[in-house]
């Protein structure tokens, strides 16, 4: 099986902005987690990371979106971030019945100028395939 973007949408709610994903990934959580939850992994597919504390209450700087906290933390299941002007960023890996995976990719952030469904949609389609070169 390859990896398949199943499941974009957008909402708007007054000024907040809501993107949801359903991302199926092939590989198993374990070998997931490193793209979603570690700077050398995110860089690969999303945005270079300046600082990343790896602990709920952490310290993050993602390049281009801005500085702010490690909101959730659960190891090998989910990462969110909260940046500052970038909004809440949100990854949730299940395991699915395949021996894949499905992650559950949430981003909300305030005013216009945000990030586009079709901007996220481009860099799933980057992680998809970084994944497929082993990492």
């Amino acid at each position: 099986m390859t990896g398949a973007i199943e499941q974009g949408t957008s909402q708007t709610h007054g000024n907040t902005h809501i993107l949801h994903f359903v991302v199926r990934l092939p590989e198993p959580m374990e070998t997931v987690w490193p793209a979603l939850s570690a700077p050398e992994g995110l860089a690969a597919w999303f945005t270079e990371v300046d600082v990343l504390e790896p602990r709920l209450g952490g310290i993050v700087a993602l390049r281009g979106l801005g500085a702010g906290e490690v909101t959730a933390w659960d190891v090998d299941r989910v990462a969110e971030y909260t940046v500052e002007g970038g909004g809440r960023i949100r990854f949730h890996l299940e395991r699915a019945p395949d021996g894949g995976c499905l992650l559950r990719f949430t981003h909300e952030f305030q005013g216009e100028g945000g990030e586009t469904e079709a901007s996220w949609r481009t860099r799933f389609e980057h992680l998809i395939e970084q994944l497929g070169r082993g990492g």
